[in-house]
């Protein structure tokens, strides 16, 4: 066997606080990953066959070294990065060209996520900006998409 690493699927979704990298990699173990402030993440892993995988992408925007969390679960990696300032990115990567095809959108998070995961850290600052609903002005903030499609059809 070569010793050439892998890519994994990669899918992304974005809050505005936060851009959430979903690394499909059933039952994957030595996990590392690694966060700098600029916007560097890097992420190798093991896979079931003993293959190695590994990317690094240069996010859009700063980001939150300590503020990076990583959840292993049984088929995928789900890793948390935290925004150095809120708002929305254009796109996941600094580069305006097409990503790479193993990065893809995450269309089930771009909406789920907020309901187990935000209730703790949006019920500080979310609820004092839009005091109506902030539910739904949430989500129509979620479903805002990056400019993907326009890029594909370049």
């Amino acid at each position: 066997m070569g010793s050439m690493s892998r890519h994994p699927e990669v899918l992304w979704a974005q809050r505005s606080d936060k851009v959430y990298l979903t690394i499909a990699l059933p039952d994957a173990r030595d996990i590392s990953v690694k966060c700098e402030g600029e916007g560097l993440f890097s992420f190798s892993a093991v896979g079931v066959h003993g293959e190695s995988f590994d990317f690094s992408l240069e996010l859009f925007g700063n980001i939150v070294p300590e503020g990076c969390k990583t959840k292993a679960g049984l088929r995928n990696i789900i890793c948390s990065i935290q925004k150095e300032e809120k708002g929305w990115w254009k796109r996941l990567l600094k580069s305006e060209e097409k990503p790479a095809p193993y990065i893809k959108v995450d269309w089930n998070k771009w909406c789920d996520e907020d309901d187990n995961e935000s209730a703790s850290d949006a019920s500080d600052d979310n609820n004092a900006a839009h005091g109506e609903d902030d539910e739904s002005s949430d989500d129509d903030g979620m479903l805002y998409l990056p400019d993907l499609e326009k890029a594909r059809g370049n």
